[in-house]
């Protein structure tokens, strides 16, 4: 098993292939290559940005059961066929990509994608949206509210994968997010199980 850690960026040098005598493995060796700004968030939860078909044979190493994906477009067809064939489920979100300073994240819909990212039954599963950075950003960041991460850590978190185009939009959204509601539910997080 090869892992890529190229996080799905091409490389900086081209790959040279290895000598003709080396004794290697390769033909038969599957490279895993995962998807944009893939990261672990807790025990059984992953975020990245929209996987393709080089990310497949990665995904399927994670043994997902669920898919929590924040984009409204439908999903690619090769992508439903091979989650479909690898039976796992997909929970689809639609939340627009807006880059508008003042236009809201819909509460109703980050809470439905928490009921799911936090029930056990759905884990192991992976939340996307298409870069990974600000509608992920914004689930995961009411997620590390959750666990009580402090705000400075949970802005350091959303900063570090959207870069240059973190949105304070976005971290106004997660600072005050309602998450009273879920706070006497039994958490599946890795810091609460002591």
């Amino acid at each position: 098993m090869k892992l890529d850690s190229s996080n799905g960026q091409p490389p900086l040098a081209p790959h040279l292939p290895p000598p003709q005598d080396a004794d290697t493995d390769a033909d038969t060796e599957e490279i895993f290559v995962p998807p944009l700004n893939f990261a672990m968030v807790d025990n059984g939860i992953f975020r990245s940005g929209f996987p393709d078909s080089a990310n497949f044979g990665f995904l399927k190493s994670l043994r997902l059961r669920s898919v929590i994906c924040l984009c409204p477009e439908p999903y690619p067809e090769t992508t439903s066929e091979f989650l479909k064939d690898n039976g796992i489920r997909l929970y689809q979100f639609g939340i627009d990509g807006c880059k508008e300073p003042f236009v809201n994240i819909p509460n109703n819909t980050i809470r439905e994608a928490l009921k799911v990212a936090l029930d056990v039954k759905n884990h192991p599963l992976i939340i996307h949206c298409k870069r990974g950075k600000h509608r992920t950003g914004c689930l995961v960041g009411c997620i590390r509210r959750l666990q009580r991460w402090c705000l400075s850590s949970v802005f350091d978190e959303y900063q570090r994968f959207a870069g240059a185009k973190a949105r304070v939009s976005d971290q106004r959204f997660i600072e005050l997010f309602d998450i009273s509601y879920l706070k006497q539910q039994q958490l599946p997080f890795s810091c609460s199980m002591k």
